[in-house]
């Protein structure tokens, strides 16, 4: 999707795969994606932090193929860890899955709804309708 990257030399450069803003461009339809936890559709929910990473990206990609998008389509990601320490992991994970997207990105350390989740993933995405 076409869309304008806004990096100023005013600001600080990204130290990792995002962009600083991103803007949207007119008629594009918007896709609010919720808080993607750690749980597989069987209920079941992975032991080991990367694993509920893959699992969290799973779920959410799911939800935007669901729209016809895909990571290319991310324009905003917020992602919630439980720990400080997993961030090198959860950028490593994120990377992989969004390729060469550079979504505007947000990483908060906060406390999730279910104890055993260590992580979840919000994001909106936007895609030009096609004529």
């Amino acid at each position: 999707m076409p869309h304008r990257t806004h990096d100023p030399a005013s600001v600080p450069a990204p130290v990792g795969n995002y962009t600083q803003g991103l803007a949207v461009p007119p008629g594009a339809r918007l896709l609010f994606v919720s808080g993607q936890v750690p749980v597989r559709a069987d209920g079941t929910v992975p032991a080991d932090f990367e694993g509920q990473c893959h699992v969290v990206w799973d779920n959410l990609l799911a939800v935007l193929a669901d729209a016809d998008m895909g990571p290319e389509h991310l324009v905003k990601v917020t992602t919630y860890l439980t720990d400080r320490s997993q961030a090198e992991i959860n950028s490593g994970v994120r990377r992989a899955r969004l390729g060469a997207a550079r979504p505007a990105l947000t990483v908060v350390i906060a406390q999730t709804f279910a104890p055993e989740w260590l992580l979840e993933i919000e994001a909106v995405a936007a895609r030009l309708e096609r004529s």
